[in-house]
């Protein structure tokens, strides 16, 4: 039983293909390739989707002054110096320290935050965490014995409406 297509069915391909006839095996390693399409360039060059955000650490003995930018998920537990801006969440450890401001999806303070957190859908103040600065988010959640010092805007949207609002009823 063959693995392939014989490309010429008609053909004789062994020792009786008559006198003077010089048969040619088919290559066995070479099967018949009617059902493939080929790839286009651009879907050559299309990037394989993420399955799931990746998670970077900054652990508690390091020492960083930069700017974070990407996807992905950060969590800090050493000291960062400059702005983070990611399109997963961003997690400040107990004992760790951040200096800039803050664009993410979820945050969570567990550490000290010294600068602002724009745009979040979530905002978590855990106990042992510490903001001083501004905070604009979706939602916030403050647990007791936290400490902040700044204006906090939470529960509007990015048009500054309300959630609850209906028709622009109840903005004052």
């Amino acid at each position: 039983m063959a693995l392939w297509k014989d490309a010429n069915p008609g053909t004789a391909t062994g020792p009786a293909a008559g006198p003077g006839v010089a048969a040619t095996p088919p290559h066995p390693r070479e099967p018949e390739r009617t059902n493939v399409a080929p790839i286009s360039p651009e879907v050559a060059r299309r990037p394989a989707p993420r399955q799931e955000m990746k998670e970077s650490i900054i652990s508690s003995d390091l020492t960083i002054e930069g700017k974070i930018a990407g996807s992905g998920h950060v969590r800090i537990a050493g000291r960062f110096k400059g702005d983070v801006q990611v399109d997963g969440n961003v997690s400040l450890d107990a004992g760790a320290r951040l200096e800039g401001h803050v664009k993410a999806s979820v945050v969570s303070v567990g550490g000290e935050l010294i600068g602002n957190i724009e745009n979040a859908k979530r905002v978590e103040l855990l106990e042992t965490g510490v903001i001083n600065g501004d905070v604009k988010a979706g939602s916030l959640t403050v647990a007791a014995g936290s400490r902040m010092r700044g204006q906090v805007e939470f529960g509007y949207d990015l048009e500054g409406r309300s959630k609850t609002d209906t028709k622009g009823f109840g903005n004052a």
